[in-house]
This record gives C-alpha cells, structure tokens and sequence, in this order.
C-alpha cells in the first residue's frame, strides 16, 4: 500500500517500543521545543494572525468545494504555457506515468526537491524498480535517503537524528553514492552541511531531469511555487532540461491574491521565518530560461473519496507546516515512525486513514493516536479541527467498521470489536429494555458496592489501569426520587416530579 511503512504493526505497539528509546525521546523533545518556541515568536509579530488564519481556511474551503473547476481551469492554463498535464487516480498510476516519462528523456539518474507526494506514492522504490536512480538534495531527505531510513516528520524529515548520527551516516555511506564524505568529518553543522554540498554539486550540474511536487499551484496563471530554504530546490527546478511535479489536486489556489495569505502564514509556521529564503514559481516553459520540457502530474490517491466526508475533507486544507506536530505530546514522545506513514503527528492520524482506508490494523489505530488536548487545532494555520475529525474517524471505525477502496469504491464492511465489548453491550441492550431487572441491578450493586474492585478485571484492565471504576452511589437515582420528592419508583410522576 503507497505511503504506509511496511512491516510496520498498529500504532499502539510501535508507540511502545518508541518511547523506550531515551535518545529518540531526547532528539524530539529537543528539536520540537525548539522549533515550536520559535513559531511562538514569529507568529506573535504579526497583529492580524488571526484573519489571516481564517481567510486561509476560507480559501481552502471554497477551493476544495469547487475543486473541479479550479483543476481544470489550472489544466488550460498549464497546457497553454507550454506544460503537460497528466492524470492520476493512484499511486501506481502516478509511478507508472513518472517512469515513463524519464525513460522517454534516455536518463537512468535524476534530482528530486523535497516532496510528500512523491514520498506518498513511493516513487523513490518505483523509480528504482525500474533501473532509475533517484537523489535527494534537501539535506534532511539525504540524511534519511543515505541512512536507509525513513522520515519521521513532515518538515524535518531526520529530526529523529542527532548531529553525532548524521556524521557517522555521511562517513559510512556517502563513498557508496559516488563521492566519500571529508576525511576528520566533525559534527558541527557547517562542516555536516558542506559535505551535503560536495556530495550534491555534481548531481546537480549533470542532472537533465529533476523531480518536484509544489506547496501551491495557482489555477488562473497555472504557476507552480515551492518554498524553500537551502537553495536545493531552486537548483532542481531550474537546470534540468526536463521537470516533472507531482502534486495532490487538493494544493491549487484560484488567484495570486490568495497565495499571498498563503506566503505569509506558511513560513511563520513552519519554519518560523518571516518568509521563506527561496520562494520559486514556474509557469510552463520559457525558451532559454529553465527546463525546456515540463509535465505535471495531478494526484488524487484518496483525496476525492476525502472530500466526499463533509468533516473528514478539512485535513485536505493541510499545507504541510508542521506546527501540529511540534505542540503534540503524543508526537514527542512516540516519534513519527510509529503512525506507519509518511504523513506522521497529528494531521497524518486524520489524512492517512482518510487516503488508504481504516482497513489495515495500523489505519484503524491511528485515529486513537491522540489525547484530544486540542493544541494541533490551536496552530493549525488554516484552522483544521483535528480533534473534531479524529473524533469522527473513531466513529467510523467503531460503527462503520473497517473502510477500504476496492477501484473506484469506496467499501465499508461490518464493524466486529472486541469480544468482550460486545458481550458487554448485548447485556446493556438487554438490561435497558426490561425497567424492572434495570431497577433490581441498580439496587443489588448499591447494596454491594463495598465489595466491588477499583480495577477490571481480564481484557479490561487495560483500561483501568490508569484510571479508577465509577464508584457506585449508596442508592439508586430513582430509589432517592421516590424517597425525597415523593414521586413513584420509576422517577416519572408523583406531587414531587411536577413541581
């Protein structure tokens, strides 16, 4: 399944290994303070933070309810520039259409930007399947790529590693990439990101394709901007003769009037800067100046079936900022490899089980990934409710049961439970509709109450055991009404019910 980690078990058991790895813990707790004290102050700067953030979110949710004209309208714009736009309605579909199109150029090597569309889709793996290797120039991504790890957070994809592991990384595996790292490499970070450099210049300058996906993609110019810090993208999206985007359908915007509350709010958010040191658009081809070819791939992978939910569709208001993530005590704690995605934190436990289905064991788990404290909605610069939705994930989990795409449907099948859960309920429903054996247990456990244990018992003790049992009241609800109001035993009439 695209974008799930394989092999990966439900999210409460890999949360348990990952919180007994101090040096885990530390590297979070470290980076995602820092990281969310200097959003803190970066967002305090600006008066008006709060309109910004709600016209964000009305942007989004107009976009997402017209979201077909705005694609097509983005389609002509990008064909009449000189780009091509391809269709997607999967993840194999999507790898499919890549490869071919890097075949086409005789290439066996490329530059990719920093994506989260084409880590969805595992275009990586697919490209190199068929015999194309791909490089990644963003140096969190390289960390990763050259530890054969996996990204753990959606802005800093190595946060889980510190300056001591990414040198031994660089030492141990950049000779095998083509070129080895410094002889004495230390772990200070200018020496760390100056081995990045070398290691990078000449892939950049031989590369004649490069991949990217785009923060935004403005339908009336159908330009395509991505943001970034270190200089990397701009490299990749400027000296290949081919660029190929692929972009999740849900990242258009109607106009540049409403990018520009995105170029403000973004920043701020993730990286705590005012804005962002490379800001790149395109807008189809231009002789002499960038890539000669340029072809964008539209991806869907879930998302329509996302937006049909009425409140399951904000999560595709995501700009990928991150902030949920950095105030997350789940996050901190267990880390991003736990959620089994690509899409980790608080908004991968809502996108994730919206685009593949709560089918898989690790799906169905991740909407309970969550203490619902409500500091993800707090940051959340287009304002998506996330506890609302996880809330809403949990329910159809619970009642619907698993929900799966078989093609183009969407298949909900029939919830089971756990055993004891439903003999528990059977009772309930059968207790509930005969008043009479209701009133005779209300009773019967007010007059034992002192024998009754402050924990349950088999299945059940994983829930008490950080919690204590409801104590039981020394007399039945109805049994007090009859007795001080003088209404009868079943609490429904009497002098004392009217008043």
């Amino acid at each position: 399944m695209s974008g799930t980690f394989v092999g990966m078990p439900a999210f409460p058991e890999a949360a348990r290994e990952a919180v007994g790895d101090r040096t885990l813990r530390a590297n979070l707790r470290h980076a995602t303070h820092t990281i969310r004290a200097k959003r803190a102050a970066a967002v305090a700067e600006v008066s008006d933070w709060a309109q910004l953030r709600e016209a964000g979110k009305r942007i989004k949710d107009h976009t997402l309810r017209r979201l077909d004209h705005y694609l097509v309208q983005l389609e002509e714009a990008v064909t009449a520039a000189g780009g091509t736009v391809h269709w997607a309605a999967d993840a194999d579909e999507a790898n499919r259409i890549v490869a071919a199109l890097v075949k086409e150029t005789g290439e066996s090597d490329l530059v990719k930007v920093k994506s989260m569309a084409t880590q969805e889709i595992g275009l990586n793996e697919a490209l190199e399947a068929e015999g194309i290797r791909a490089y990644e120039t963003d140096l969190a991504e390289l960390i990763v790529q050259l530890g054969r790890d996996r990204p753990s957070h959606i802005l800093v994809p190595a946060i889980h590693r510190n300056r001591g592991e990414i040198r031994d990384i660089f030492a141990r595996e950049m000779s095998a990439w083509g070129r080895p790292a410094p002889e004495g490499l230390t772990d200070t970070p200018a020496e760390l990101a100056e081995a990045a450099r070398l290691h990078l210049r000449e892939k950049f300058l031989r590369a004649k394709v490069g991949i990217s996906g785009a923060n935004f993609m403005v339908a009336e110019t159908g330009t395509l901007v991505v943001v970034e810090s270190e200089g990397n993208g701009r490299m990749c999206l400027t000296l290949p003769e081919t660029l190929i985007s692929v972009v999740g359908i849900e990242k258009i915007v109607p106009t540049w009037r409403d990018l520009e509350v995105f170029l403000q709010t973004l920043p701020r958010s993730s990286t705590a800067e005012r804005m962002n040191p490379y800001t790149s658009t395109w807008t189809g081809t231009t002789d002499g100046d960038g890539p000669r070819t340029f072809h964008l791939v539209l991806l869907d992978n879930g998302r329509t079936d996302t937006l049909a939910d009425e409140v399951g569709r904000q999560a595709l208001r995501c700009i990928r900022c991150s902030a949920c993530l950095n105030v997350c005590p789940v996050y901190e704690r267990a880390g991003g490899h736990a959620y089994g995605s690509v899409y980790p934190g608080p908004i991968g436990a809502i996108l994730s089980p919206q685009l593949r289905g709560t089918g898989s064991e690790i799906d169905a788990s991740l909407p309970y990934a969550s203490s619902l404290c409500g500091a993800c909605y707090e940051v959340c610069p287009v304002a998506i409710d996330i506890p609302e939705v996880l809330v809403h994930l949990r329910e159809r989990v619970v009642q619907g049961g698993p929900v799966t795409r078989e093609g183009n449907k969407v298949v909900v099948k029939p919830a089971k439970g756990h055993a004891a859960e439903r003999a528990a309920m059977r009772a309930a429903r059968w207790a509930f509709g005969r008043p009479g054996a209701l009133r005779a247990g209300q009773r019967l456990a007010s007059r034992t109450r002192g024998l009754h244990p402050r924990t349950l018992p088999g299945p059940g003790r994983a829930w008490s055991a950080s919690r204590d049992l409801p104590a039981v009241p020394a007399e039945p609800f109805r049994d007090w009404w009859q007795r001080t109001n003088g209404g009868t035993a079943d609490g429904t009439s009497g002098e004392g019910a009217a008043k």
